[in-house]
C-alpha cells in the first residue's frame, strides 16, 4: 500500500509540475499574438514571460529533486535491496536460501527462459570504429546456417591458408527430465571483428538452475568485450585475460542469478599463424600434430578440477573443503584422499564444499559465475596458452567436458583423422561419446563439439620443422603468465588431463542391478520379417556407419530386427526442415530429394541439397536418433519407394540394455564358479565373451580337443558325451548331476550321454586351468553359444584360481 501510495504522489507532482511550467511559456505568447497587432507589445510581453520562466523553472528543480528522492525511497527497497546489491549481499542472501533447502551436490537444473537482456550496459573501454563494426557482426554471423555440406571455409590472408570447421551441439538425455534444456552453447565467428586474419571459436558449458542462461550471457559478452578491449589488436593475451574477468563481474551485477549457477569457458581465437586458447574450467581444446606416421594429441589447455594438485592445494587455501559425495555423506573417512589421477573414479569424484556445508559441490576449479563458489575459490581467471600452428597441425578440437568423461583426447583426434568432413567428424564424437554415457551412466550430459581443419598452411623461412641434426622436434603450447592470473609458474606446457572414466557409476550399478533382480529388460518390438536381399542390403547401408560402427554381432541382430517398413508414394514428405525427426531411415528402393531453405541475399531460397538412392545405401536421420533439435533440411520422394526405419526409443533401449550386457550378465550371474564375481568384473567378461554359432548335428569339439573353454547356451540345445571317470576327477563341474551322483547303475557305466538346454552352460572347468578328455559336443538344432576362454577371463579380471579360493560345487 505504501508504495501504490508513493507512485501516486510522484505522478501529480510531475503533472502538476510540467503544467505550470508549460503554461508559463505559452501562455503570454499566445496572448501577444493574438490581442496585438504591434509586433512590439508582443515582444515586450514574451520578455516578461520568460523573466517570469525563469522563476517557475526554479520551482520546477526543486521539485524535480523531491520526486528523485521519493521515488529513491520507494526504490531502493526492491532495486537497490535485491538487483543492485553488492555481490556480497546477493552470495550471503543465495548461502541462506542453498542452507536453508540443504543442496545435496551442485544442481544441474535446467529452465527454459531465454538470455535476459535487462542491464546490459556495456562498460567504456576505448570503444573503437572497428571494434562498434565488429559487435554489430556477431549476431547477425551467429545465425547463419551452415552451407549444405556441412561445413563453412575461410580463408586466412595472412598465413596463406583456410580454416575448415563444423559443429554439433547434442543435448543431455535426463530421464527424470525430458525437457532439460540444452546448457551447452557455443560460438564461431569467422572473421572475428573487421581483420579478415582473426577468427574466433569458443564453448561454453553452462551448469545449475541458470545454467543456460549464464551460458548464452557470456558467450554474448565475452566476444563483445574482447573486441572493445583497448589492446586487443596490440595483446590478445591481456585482452582475453582482461575479457574473462570483465564478463564475471557483468554477469555478477547483472539481475541472472548466478549465486548457483555460471558456465565453464573455452575459447580459441586465431590470428595469422597463431592460436591463443584461454580456459575457465573442464572443457577442453586439443590439437593434432602428425609425428612420422602416427597423429597425436596435444592438449591445448589443462582441466581445472581439484584433480590438479596445484589447483586443489589454491582452492584449499581459499577456504574448500574437498571431498567426494561419499566423504560427505559419511560412506567414506573424510580426513583420507580417496580419490587419484588414475582411471575408474566411478562418477564420484572431488568436489568443492563450503566449510561444514552442504553446497555449491562443484567438480571443477574455475568458472565465470557461480558467486558463492568464489567465496572458496572457484575464479574466472583463465589460463592462456599461445601456439603457433605449422604444416604438421591438420585440426584441432574443441569440446565440452561431455565429450571428454569417457574419451581421451587421443581418442578423439583418432576420430577425427578418419574423416575428411568436419561435420562427420562432429556426428562421430558426439554418437560415441552419447554411447559411452548411456553404456557407464543412466543419462547423458550435454555434448558439444567443434572441429576445425587446417588447409594449405606452409612452412616459413622463419620456422624450421627440423632440428640442426634433422630430429622433428614437436610444438609445445606455451603458458603465457599474466599478473594475477594464477596460471602454473612454469613457461612450458607439461601437464597432463585427468584421465577418462571406463567404469560404471553407482547410480548404473544400482539400475543393473535391479534389471538383473526383476528382469527388466528392454523388449525390441516385434519382429519386422525380411527377406534375406532386404537385410543384406539394411547391412550392407549399416556396415561402415559411425554410429553403428561399434555394434557388436548380438547387437546388430536386434537392430535388424527393430527396423520397419515404411512405403512411401510420390511428393511424400519423409522429414520436415523445422520440424522434430526420431527415426533414421534406410533406403531400400526408390528416389529421395534433400531440400532445405535458407537466408541469402535475395530472402530465403529453398535449394535441392542431394539425393538419396538405394543403389548409393544412402541413409539419413542418424541424429535424429539421439537428437531432437528441429532438422536443417527436408526429405521428400521423388519416386515410389521403400524406407526402412529405426525409431529412437528402439536405439536407445538398445544403448541402455544391450551395450551394457544385462543379457550375458544375468548368463554370468548363473555360473555357479562365477557368482561370487561384482558387476563391474562380469561386465568386463561379458565384454571377453564371443558368440558362436551351430547348425543341427554339427561338432562343438570333439573328445579329442575337449571344450576351449566355459560354453553359455544362448539358444537351441547340446549333447555331450563323456567319461564318467573323468568327470569325476574334476573339482567343479557342471556334468555332475544328482543322476550321476545318486544312481550307482548309472555311475558304473564308463560312458555317459546329456542334454544340454538354453541358459544351461558346461566347459567351467578350463577356466581353472583343469582339463578333461573323452568328452564331446554336439548341436541339436540350431545352436547359439556364449564362449569364453581363460585367457580372456584371466586379462580381464585375473585367474579365477586366486580370486575365488576353495570355491567349489556344492
Amino acid at each position: 500500500m505504501e508504495d501504490h501510495m508513493l507512485q501516486v504522489l510522484v505522478v501529480l507532482l510531475l503533472v502538476g509540475t510540467w503544467h505550470e511550467l508549460a503554461e508559463s511559456i505559452i501562455s503570454p505568447w499566445s496572448i501577444s499574438v493574438k490581442g496585438n497587432t504591434s509586433s512590439r507589445p508582443g515582444i515586450w510581453v514574451g520578455v516578461k514571460s520568460f523573466t517570469l520562466h525563469l522563476g517557475v523553472f526554479k520551482v520546477w528543480l526543486i521539485r524535480c529533486v523531491c520526486v528523485v528522492i521519493v521515488m529513491g525511497c520507494a526504490y531502493s527497497r526492491t532495486c537497490i535491496g535485491e538487483i543492485c546489491a553488492p555481490r556480497e549481499v546477493k552470495v550471503r542472501e543465495a548461502s541462506q536460501r542453498a542452507r536453508a533447502r540443504k543442496f545435496p551436490v551442485y544442481s544441474p537444473g535446467s529452465s527454459n527462459v531465454l538470455e535476459t537482456e535487462a542491464g546490459d550496459e556495456l562498460n567504456e573501454m576505448s570503444s573503437t570504429r572497428d571494434a562498434e563494426v565488429g559487435i554489430s557482426r556477431l549476431s547477425r554471423v551467429s545465425a547463419q546456417f551452415l552451407p549444405p555440406d556441412g561445413s563453412r571455409t575461410v580463408k586466412v590472408p595472412s598465413g596463406e591458408y583456410e580454416l575448415r570447421c563444423s559443429y554439433l551441439s547434442q543435448r543431455g538425455y535426463y530421464p527424470d527430465a525430458l525437457d532439460k534444456a540444452n546448457q551447452d552453447s557455443f560460438c564461431i565467428h569467422t572473421p572475428f571483428g573487421t581483420s579478415p586474419d582473426d577468427h574466433f571459436f569458443s564453448i561454453f558449458d553452462g551448469h545449475g538452475e541458470f545454467g543456460a542462461q549464464c551460458s548464452q550471457f557470456v558467450k554474448k559478452k565475452l566476444c563483445e568485450n574482447l573486441l572493445r578491449h583497448g589492446k586487443y589488436r596490440e595483446d590478445a593475451v591481456e585482452a582475453c585475460h582482461s575479457s574473462f574477468l570483465t564478463t564475471n563481474s557483468q554477469l555478477h551485477a547483472d539481475i541472472l542469478d548466478d549465486s548457483m549457477s555460471g558456465t565453464t569457458a573455452i575459447t580459441v581465437l586465431v590470428r595469422g599463424r597463431t592460436l591463443y586458447v584461454a580456459n575457465s574450467g573442464d572443457s577442453r581444446a586439443v590439437i593434432a600434430e602428425r609425428r612420422g606416421k602416427d597423429i597425436v594429441a596435444v592438449d591445448l589447455s589443462m582441466d581445472q578440477t581439484p584433480f590438479r594438485e596445484d589447483e586443489c592445494e589454491r582452492v584449499m587455501l581459499c577456504g574448500a573443503q574437498v571431498m567426494t559425495l561419499d566423504q560427505i555423506e559419511g560412506l567414506k573417512n573424510p580426513d583420507v584422499k580417496c580419490w587419484g589421477d588414475e582411471e575408474g573414479d566411478d562418477g564420484d569424484p572431488p568436489r568443492l564444499w563450503l566449510p561444514n556445508e552442504m553446497y555449491p559441490g562443484t567438480a571443477f576449479t574455475r568458472s565465470i559465475g557461480d558467486s558463492i563458489a568464489e567465496t572458496i575459490g572457484v575464479v574466472a581467471t583463465p589460463e592462456i596458452v599461445t601456439l603457433e600452428l605449422t604444416p604438421r597441425h591438420p585440426f584441432f578440437v574443441l569440446a565440452s567436458d561431455g565429450v571428454f568423461e569417457f574419451l581421451s583426447s587421443q581418442a578423439v583426434v583418432d576420430m577425427v583423422a578418419k574423416y575428411k568432413d568436419p561435420r562427420d567428424a562432429c556426428a562421430a564424437i558426439v554418437a560415441e561419446s552419447y554411447r559411452l554415457w548411456l553404456q557407464y551412466e543412466t543419462r547423458t550430459d550435454d555434448i558439444t563439439v567443434i572441429v576445425v581443419h587446417v588447409n594449405g598452411l606452409t612452412e616459413d623461412a622463419g620456422i624450421g620443422l627440423e632440428s640442426p641434426g634433422g630430429i622433428i622436434c614437436s610444438s609445445v603450447p606455451q603458458v603465457v603468465e599474466v599478473t594475477g592470473m594464477e596460471s602454473p609458474s612454469p613457461l612450458s606446457w607439461s601437464g597432463r588431463n585427468h584421465r577418462t572414466r571406463n567404469d560404471f557409476s553407482k547410480a548404473r550399478l544400482r539400475a543393473i542391478e535391479s534389471s538383473i533382480e526383476n528382469g527388466r529388460i528392454w523388449a525390441p518390438p516385434p519382429l519386422n520379417r525380411k527377406t534375406w536381399e532386404e537385410e543384406a542390403h539394411i547391412e550392407r547401408a549399416l556396415h561402415d556407419h559411425f554410429l553403428f560402427r561399434k555394434l557388436t554381432d548380438s547387437q546388430r541382430h536386434v537392430l535388424l530386427d527393430c527396423m520397419q517398413r515404411v512405403e512411401v508414394q510420390p511428393g511424400n514428405v519423409v522429414v520436415e526442415q523445422g520440424g522434430e525427426g526420431d527415426c533414421f531411415y534406410v533406403v531400400g528402393s526408390g528416389e529421395f530429394e534433400v531440400s532445405a531453405t535458407q537466408e541469402d541475399k535475395d530472402g530465403r531460397t529453398t535449394r535441392v541439397l542431394q539425393q538419396y538412392t538405394a543403389e548409393k545405401m544412402s541413409s539419413f536421420g542418424e541424429l535424429a536418433l539421439m537428437y531432437n533439435k528441429p532438422l536443417q533440411a527436408s526429405v521428400s520422394a521423388v519416386t515410389r519407394g521403400t524406407l526402412w526405419a529405426l525409431k529412437r526409443e528402439d536405439f536407445r533401449g538398445i544403448l541402455m540394455t544391450e551395450f551394457s550386457n544385462l543379457s550375458s550378465l544375468k548368463l554370468l550371474q548363473s555360473v555357479y564358479l562365477l557368482s561370487k564375481l561384482t558387476i563391474l568384473q562380469l561386465n568386463r567378461i561379458a565384454d571377453s565373451l564371443s558368440d558362436l554359432f551351430f547348425s543341427d548335428g554339427q561338432s562343438l569339439f570333439n573328445k579329442n580337443d575337449g571344450p576351449g573353454g566355459l560354453y553359455i547356451i544362448r539358444k537351441g540345445s547340446v549333447r555331450l558325451t563323456f567319461d564318467a571317470d573323468a568327470v569325476r576327477s574334476l573339482e567343479v563341474c557342471s556334468l555332475k548331476c544328482d543322476d550321476l551322483k545318486d544312481n550307482d547303475d548309472l555311475s558304473n557305466e564308463r560312458e555317459i550321454s546329456m542334454e544340454k538346454c538354453e541358459g544351461d552352460y558346461f566347459g567351467e572347468w578350463v577356466l581353472l586351468g583343469e582339463k578333461t578328455s573323452s568328452l564331446a559336443a554336439v548341436a541339436v538344432g540350431d545352436v547359439t553359444c556364449a564362449l569364453l576362454t581363460k585367457e580372456n577371463c584371466d586379462s580381464v579380471v585375473g585367474p579365477l584360481g586366486k580370486l575365488l579360493p576353495g570355491n567349489e560345487m556344492p
